[in-house]
């Protein structure tokens, strides 16, 4: 039997795509909705890093910018070593509709895990995209 490999959110947001690229595309953007801490790179092939209050961090690696429109990474899968080679893909795709952005997050790469780390990453993923974009979201509608 197959996992699911897919994970996709998509949030309508009354900000015009730059207040929504630059919430996802700069460090103070993230920091502000995503971590507590960013650093980034923002290139193919860059580097970006966050970190929260709690310790826990997070590195990723910049694979697609196309400002405005398309902003991707790929990270660690949570619960897996750190050494471990496998990443999962995080695309953002910015769309502007009428009042705003239509901003569709789309995460790959589940299905490569073994049964036992499978259901953890895939779910811990699906409520932390439910709760970040919420908090994208208010951080957009504070600013």
């Amino acid at each position: 039997m197959g996992f699911p490999d897919r994970i996709a959110r998509t949030v309508q947001l009354a900000h015009p795509p730059a207040a929504v690229w630059a919430a996802l595309t700069t460090a103070e953007g993230l920091a502000s909705w995503f971590g507590d801490e960013a650093v980034i790179d923002l290139r193919p092939g860059g580097s970006a890093r966050m970190a929260w209050a709690s310790g826990d961090t997070a590195e990723m690696r910049v694979e697609r910018v196309e400002e405005p429109a398309v902003f991707a990474y790929t990270w660690r899968i949570p619960g897996l070593p750190a050494d471990d080679p496998r990443r999962t893909y995080v695309e953002f795709t910015l769309e502007p509709v009428e009042g705003g952005t239509r901003l569709t997050v789309v995460e790959t790469g589940f299905a490569q895990l073994p049964d036992d780390a499978h259901r953890a990453a895939f779910d811990g993923n699906v409520r932390g995209w439910e709760s970040e974009l919420g908090e994208l979201g208010a951080y957009l509608d504070a600013a």
